[in-house]
């Protein structure tokens, strides 16, 4: 939970107690989602 919390509020600038209240399958919703859009914006054309 610590690593997903840090992940999410790191990029999208939430605090902690925003990023708790999302459900767990929410959270790691949203670090797919980043993860998708960090890999799509770092692989070279």
């Amino acid at each position: 939970m610590f690593k997903e919390v840090a992940f999410i509020a790191y990029h999208f600038h939430w605090g902690r107690e925003a990023c708790l209240e999302l459900s767990h399958k929410e959270r790691h919703a949203w670090v797919k989602e980043i993860s998708s859009i960090n890999e799509k914006i770092n692989t070279p054309k």
